[in-house]
């Protein structure tokens, strides 16, 4: 009879262990962040109409047709922020080299007859129907990834408690090829995102100060060499003298910046309701539905609502933190930190170009903008994130 009711039960029992398996899977998830996400993107589904829905010259006459793609957008990331989770972010370990090679392939093809220039910067590939790609957004993923296999590889087996200097100059050298191709672009901002991305890496891999002064040190004389030396274009070289001086050329290069500012203060505590913004009605912000998404915000939301979005990134960043802290990989570590870099200076530097303490350097907002490559990266992100919370090894 025992062996009876165990061969009878088997399946059954088998059957609830994996319904409790996927109940567990749910449970384990970080609800504050992956709602956080959820609610930012939803926002900015809204502003992003607000933006657009009178510029017929962008929309061929469809108010709908940013808000539609938008969604859509957002739709794939959710899609592939799963796909993430469900793979899982050791899985993915494995296929780090392969990923970091079609991220060096997609930005090197950028540079041929495939790419194309979009406001100064020849980032792009035009897909067709509309569509296009930014690999330079991908490439931002790859570099967290490739940096926190190989920083992380011989202190995760037990080998060294920290990185050996040659490990961490060969997943400097990794990072410095997808970079130095998208400054080429040129693509000052991506590259901004992208050093900002190897500090953090290095700060929370444990490798020794000397590499991270050593990186801030170089940073700075790099910057300087390419100032003295003209290698950046001309647009550019504007924008850095409209932030040092924003009277410089009030309807010219610093024209963004200044109407920016008038949207944002015109919106007082309240905003001046949704969809009833002077300024985004009139059309006097450029490429409001992107990189100055959250001019939208200030003057339709007012204080109280641009507030909001930045409470909402807060707890992006806070929930990061904390994944960050209680894994006890040092693999799982360093890529959430390398995530908290990329999320926390891209937003710092997207709204602070809108309100003129920072130059402008066409990043978007996370989340909130419009733009399909920026919008699958970020939702990429956070399933590496939920995916470090929900596979984290529990300490004996």
């Amino acid at each position: 009879m025992a062996g009876f009711s165990v061969s009878s039960y088997a399946p059954e029992r088998s059957a609830w262990g994996k319904l409790i398996a996927r109940d567990s899977l749910v449970r384990k998830l970080d609800w504050p962040l992956l709602g956080s996400a959820i609610a930012l993107s939803f926002i900015g589904s809204l502003l992003v109409y607000s933006a657009t829905r009178n510029r017929d010259s962008l929309t061929h006459g469809d108010p709908y047709y940013f808000f539609i793609r938008h969604a859509l957008n957002t739709g794939i990331g959710f899609a592939l922020m799963v796909g993430t989770i469900w793979l899982g972010h050791r899985t993915l370990r494995g296929a780090v080299p392969i990923l970091y090679g079609l991220s060096v392939i997609l930005v090197l093809a950028v540079l041929t007859p495939l790419g194309a220039t979009v406001n100064g910067a020849h980032a792009w590939i035009i897909i067709g129907g509309g569509f296009s790609l930014q690999p330079s957004e991908f490439t931002k993923i790859t570099i967290i990834l490739i940096m926190a296999m190989l920083l992380a590889a011989r202190v995760d087996a037990g080998d060294q408690l920290h990185p050996d200097h040659w490990t961490v100059a060969k997943a400097l050298g990794l990072a410095a090829i997808p970079m130095a191709i998208v400054m080429g672009m040129p693509d000052l901002g991506s590259v901004m995102v992208m050093a900002v991305i190897v500090l953090g890496v290095l700060l929370a891999s444990g490798a020794s100060n000397r590499w991270v002064f050593g990186l801030l040190g170089s940073g700075t004389a790099g910057a300087v060499a390419v100032w003295q030396l003209g290698l950046l274009d001309d647009y550019q070289i504007a924008r850095f003298a409209a932030f040092a001086n924003p009277a410089l050329d009030p309807a010219g290069v610093g024209y963004n910046t200044n109407q920016a500012r008038i949207a944002i203060g015109s919106g007082g505590l309240t905003g001046t309701g949704l969809f009833q913004g002077s300024q985004t009605t009139g059309q006097f912000v450029p490429e409001q539905q992107t990189d100055f998404v959250f001019t939208v915000a200030g003057e339709e939301l007012g204080f109280l609502g641009a507030g909001l979005i930045l409470v909402l990134l807060g707890v992006v960043l806070w929930r990061a933190c904390r994944i960050a802290r209680e894994t006890t990989e040092l693999y799982g570590t360093i890529v959430a930190a390398g995530i908290i870099a990329w999320f926390a200076f891209q937003s710092f530097e997207n709204i602070g170009m809108t309100l003129g303490i920072m130059p402008v350097a066409g990043l978007p907002l996370p989340f909130v903008s419009y733009g399909g490559s920026s919008m699958f990266a970020v939702w990429v992100a956070v399933g590496l994130l939920q995916s470090i919370r929900v596979q984290r090894p529990i300490s004996a």
